[in-house]
Formats: C-alpha cells, sequence, structure tokens
C-alpha cells in the first residue's frame, strides 16, 4: 500500500528503524544520510529516526515512497546498512509501518485515505504505542484488532487501560496523533578504544588499558573544552561477544579522576572472571561545554591538590607528547 501524491496540508512523516546493534558512528552516519532529504530529522536513538518530509516532497519533486527508496539505497551502497522504512501522515502510523517490514529492510508507505483500513486489520499489540501489558488488558475484553479497538468508544477504552494511556490508544487507532516531529541531534561523544594484542585474560592488564582509556579520554574533553554528562564502557570478547554499560556521573565531568570512579564501577559491574578480551571501549556521553559545567568550592584540599596537577600535566603533555606522562600503573606492560 503505498502512497501517491501527498495532499495538501497533510504531513508525511518517516520512521526509520536501523539494526539492532549498530555502532553509535554508523547510527550518526544513517542520520546525516536523512539529513540529505529534509532539515527537520529527530534522533531516536539507539536504532531509530523520524524525518518530517512534508517540505521535503516538493523540493525533491518525488513521493514518499520514492524518497525511502531512496534512502535505502543510500545507506545500502554507502554503509552497508539496510532499513526498514515506514511512511505516514503521522508518528504513529508511519513507526508501525516500519515494524511490519521483515528484517533485513524495505519500505512501506501508507496513503492518508488509506490509514484506517490498513490499520484495521492489525493486532493490537502491533499499532505503535500499545505495549504488551496493555495489549494483554485489551485481548482479556476481546478487542484483538485495531479496526475493534477504534470501533469502542473512547470512555470504555479509558476505563480498561486508564486516562491519559486510554484516550492515546483511542485516537491512535483511528490514525489520530498530532505529535510534530522535533528536530533533535543525537547527543555529542567522544570515544577511545583500546585493542589488546592477544586476548587477555589478565585482570591486571585490563585495568591498566581502561586506565589509559580514562586518562585518554580526559585529555580529549579538555583539549575540546567539553564536559561528559555520562560513560559508556564496552568489552569485547574473542568470538565477537560484547558487553555495554552506560552510567551518568553525578555532575558533568572532564576530569580524569571523576572518569576513573565511573569507569572503574563500570568495569566492576561486568563480574568479569575468565573472559577472553580482545578491546576495551570507552565513550564520553551527552557532552557539553565546559563553560556550562557549575564549578563549586570544594573543601577538599586532595582533590584541589588533583586538579591542579591535572592541569600542570596537561600543560606538559602538549609541549612533550601524551607519552611522557601519566600514572605507573599505565606503564605496567613496558616494564
Amino acid at each position: 500500500m503505498t502512497t501517491g501524491r501527498e495532499a495538501p496540508g497533510v504531513s508525511t512523516v518517516m520512521h526509520v528503524r536501523c539494526p539492532d546493534r549498530l555502532p553509535e558512528d554508523v547510527y550518526r552516519q544513517v542520520l546525516e544520510l536523512l539529513a540529505e532529504l529534509s532539515p527537520v530529522v529527530q534522533a531516536l536513538p539507539p536504532a531509530a529516526a523520524l524525518v518530517d518530509l512534508k517540505g521535503a516532497l516538493r523540493y525533491h519533486g518525488a513521493d514518499a515512497r520514492r524518497l525511502g527508496e531512496v534512502l535505502r539505497v543510500r545507506a545500502l551502497s554507502r554503509l552497508g546498512v539496510d532499513v526498514r522504512v515506514g511512511v505516514g501522515p503521522s508518528i504513529t502510523v508511519a513507526a508501525t509501518a516500519s515494524a511490519q517490514i521483515p528484517a533485513p529492510g524495505g519500505v512501506l508507505a501508507v496513503a492518508p485515505d488509506d490509514v484506517a483500513g490498513w490499520l484495521g486489520q492489525l493486532p493490537v499489540d502491533a499499532l505503535h504505542g500499545i505495549g504488551p501489558r496493555q495489549a494483554v488488558v485489551l485481548r482479556e475484553y476481546g478487542i484483538h484488532y485495531v479496526g475493534l479497538l477504534a470501533s469502542v468508544p473512547p470512555g470504555t477504552i479509558q476505563r480498561l487501560l486508564g486516562g491519559r494511556a486510554g484516550r492515546m490508544a483511542a485516537d491512535r487507532a483511528r490514525g489520530i496523533d498530532p505529535r510534530p516531529v522535533v528536530p533533535r541531534a543525537l547527543p555529542a561523544t567522544t570515544t577511545v578504544r583500546h585493542a589488546f594484542d592477544r586476548h587477555t585474560l589478565d585482570g591486571a592488564d585490563v585495568r591498566a588499558a581502561l586506565l589509559e582509556l580514562v586518562i585518554r579520554l580526559g585529555q580529549l574533553l579538555r583539549r575540546r573544552e567539553q564536559a561528559a554528562r555520562a560513560v559508556t564502557l564496552t568489552l569485547t570478547f574473542a568470538g565477537n561477544g560484547r558487553w555495554e554499560k552506560t552510567r551518568r556521573l553525578v555532575e558533568p565531568s572532564a576530569h580524569d579522576d571523576d572518569l576513573r570512579l565511573l569507569a572503574y564501577q563500570l568495569m566492576d559491574a561486568t563480574g568479569l572472571q575468565r573472559g577472553r578480551l580482545t578491546a576495551l571501549t570507552l565513550r564520553g556521553e551527552d557532552l557539553i561545554d565546559a563553560g556550562q559545567v557549575a564549578r563549586q568550592i570544594s573543601l577538599d584540599g586532595a582533590r584541589e591538590a588533583r586538579l591542579v596537577a591535572e592541569a600542570a600535566i596537561d600543560r606538559v603533555r602538549d609541549k612533550f607528547g601524551p607519552e611522557v606522562i601519566g600514572p605507573a600503573a599505565v606503564f605496567r606492560r613496558a616494564s
């Protein structure tokens, strides 16, 4: 079911689903491809996005399905990534459509005049915004399809699912979703990585490599005059297995002390025993300008002394190179 010519005044929304576990750098490149189609792109991390095509259709002189096909070809040819593209007159319809496309990819566009008939045949749990628990409640009362959900009085749905949730479910079953696509870029990040020469089991070597990443990440952030609100640690194992976890800092920071504490907490959370590691990745997430971080007077003299030393060490590294000075544990592999 495809759209042809979009009626004047009718919104056209594209919902894009990328493969699961897509690396962040590749996801960012997909977002850049979307920006080539329309300036109104809303990132939905970790692997989806919305695009408002209303103005883009006139600019490109193509219908929505055609733009979806162009996006898919570009993603495959440039990035080696297949995507599932749903198009409809609202976020709900577009997101429901993209979820109906079988992997690895494809394009499904639903015309405004076809929304009621197309949604009506779907099971209630296929409607975007209906969670598993809500679907169970609806099925218990004999409401198995979206068409039946749309035919039930909204007041009845509100009594079953609750006031706000019931109103939203009743509206979305009818294709009503006034939410706009709000331009939102993926928060800035910066990443450092360490690859081991061979499969590593030694906990001391792993801890030394992690500390090295902390130092490099802190240097990058301070050089760019940025601070991280969160840190993500990714462990890559032999056989390409991965473990990843994110934790937020109490306050945004670019200081080695704060980054090291959080990185060690993340490593401890892995419960790592005999895993054969091939690489570590540390990523500063949700970056902000350092000038936005409030500087509070500290009564901790030891911390203040470390911050003064950190600034001095940065000046030494800037002048003589990043490898000339650092924690002794980082250099244990050379001993």
